[in-house]
């Protein structure tokens, strides 16, 4: 099966290469699905060829922070992190949206590092970008208003007509804040005509308002 095609992201990887990835088959996992969890050992590198997976850090303390996503033809900086360094996950892969990927086993991926060059590329590119994100999450959280992060994220996911099916959990994860936060600010933002609240789902009413806070951040 030739899936490699799938991927814009591998489309420059060299023939051989190409060759030897199509050797694999990709496998479904339907929304809800753990791919991975802390402490587990690294079984291979995954490339996710449909849907999205959220890759997110619990603390002591039980509250969650988002750390990226992988979507579409991007791979997962746990899992090189893990077959290069030889570490187990210290995070939690969930797929969010049902996906189709790709796993390398290790001896697979190890073979292709030490012997292609376009395949070495493509991993610590990606790895370099994945690391960037990381950056920005981190400075966001440390330095900007949850307010300003939360009605970022809002309109940056909302569909067309302004409606974002999430939990008030999911969105507390993916701006780095506890959900009792999340809350009172969508309370505050309801009670003025920003935003119209119900079980899962959040919807934008007046963008400007949002936008002004968005901007503050950046």
């Amino acid at each position: 099966m030739n899936w490699v095609d799938q991927a814009s992201d591998l489309s420059h990887l060299d023939a051989p290469t190409v060759a030897r990835l199509n050797t694999l088959v990709p496998m479904d996992a339907p929304k809800g699905t753990v791919l991975f969890s802390p402490g587990q050992s690294v079984k291979g590198y995954v490339i996710v060829l449909k849907g999205r997976v959220n890759v997110s850090l619990t603390g002591a303390s039980g509250r969650e922070m988002l750390l990226y996503e992988v979507a579409s033809g991007q791979s997962c900086i746990q899992s090189t992190l893990g077959l290069l360094g030889d570490e187990d996950y210290s995070a939690e892969a969930v797929v969010e949206n049902d996906a189709r990927l790709v796993l390398l086993p290790r001896a697979i991926f190890m073979e292709l590092i030490n012997q292609s060059t376009s395949f070495r590329a493509l991993v610590f590119s990606a790895f370099a970008e994945r690391m960037q994100t990381m950056m920005h999450i981190l400075e966001k959280v440390a330095f900007q208003r949850v307010e300003c992060r939360l009605a970022a994220y809002i309109l940056e996911h909302a569909d067309t007509d302004g409606t974002l099916i999430t939990t008030q959990q999911e969105l507390a994860a993916a701006v780095g804040s506890a959900r009792e936060v999340v809350s009172r600010r969508l309370d505050a933002w309801s009670r003025k005509g920003f935003v119209k609240t119900a079980r899962g789902t959040v919807q934008v009413l007046k963008s400007e308002p949002l936008k002004i806070l968005a901007e503050i951040c950046t």
